[in-house]
């Protein structure tokens, strides 16, 4: 008997030294914290990893830029609304790395300080979480709308879909009044603006979001777009939800199909 018991001990000490090493080496996921420093200043933002999430192979990557409510330095408020929120629903309709920067309070995604934070998460993600530079992708909401469009239109050939929602190129004026530096660099309201933002766009793949009864964000700013990509031959497709105010968001990252689309898109 006291040989079995002894045998059983070593048996069962043998199975700990086997199996710690597949215990030590499972990665974590979901989201998780993370840090950047640009220029002296430190910044929090997050990065979600799906449940198989294995850095023994290339996954697709999507930078997520939140909307001006969630402005700030916690680097949580902007895991509150939008694609994160859609994640903790079903994450599994979401096989992808998601990079979610913070924009600072009082600032704006075009801004060019919050686009290299953004930027440059994407970049750290990509190289810390094995993201594929050819299936990277770009979306946001309101605020983060614009920035899509902004940084799609200064690195056309950087990302393999976008999905601008409730955002557009022109400002409205309540956000002029708000951000009087951004005046500069803003688009004016003619046919010339969308025409020259939907050619520097070119063939990359877009899907236009927008509630048709928008009161912050007028929808006729991604009518316009959408028209000005269709009339430069351009991959666009475009979604206005009847009777939805601002956000249309929820609706948006709710579709069934909208990951589906973006993931098959590639450089």
């Amino acid at each position: 008997m006291r040989f079995k018991k002894i045998q059983f001990l070593l048996f069962f000490a043998a199975s700990l030294i086997l199996t710690a090493p597949a215990f030590a080496s499972k990665s974590e996921t979901g989201f998780l914290d993370r840090t950047l420093s640009l220029q002296g200043i430190t910044y929090k933002y997050q990065v979600f990893l799906p449940d198989n999430w294995s850095s023994q192979q290339k996954w697709p990557i999507i930078l997520f830029l939140h909307g001006a409510d969630e402005r700030g330095s916690d680097g949580l408020l902007q895991t509150q609304v939008g694609l994160p929120t859609a994640i903790r629903k079903e994450r599994s309709r979401f096989p992808a790395i998601v990079v979610i920067p913070q924009c600072l309070a009082d600032h704006w995604w075009s801004e060019s300080s919050m686009e290299n934070l953004a930027l440059a998460a994407l970049a750290v993600a990509t190289d810390e979480f094995s993201g594929d530079p050819k299936r990277t992708y770009l979306t946001g909401l309101s605020m983060g709308g614009y920035g899509s469009l902004a940084i799609a239109v200064k690195y056309p050939h950087k990302f393999a879909a976008i999905a601008p929602i409730c955002g557009g190129i022109v400002l409205p004026e309540h956000f002029r009044q708000m951000h009087p530096d951004l005046e500069k660099s803003a688009y004016p309201d003619d046919p010339k603006s969308y025409a020259d933002v939907a050619a520097k766009i070119g063939k990359t793949p877009i899907w236009i979001f927008h509630g048709g009864s928008d009161d912050t964000v007028p929808v006729e700013g991604s009518r316009k777009l959408n028209e000005a990509l269709k009339a430069a031959g351009g991959d666009v497709h475009y979604t206005e939800y009847p009777g939805v105010g601002h956000n249309s968001w929820d609706k948006a990252y709710a579709e069934s199909e909208v990951m589906t689309w973006m993931l098959s898109k590639s450089l």
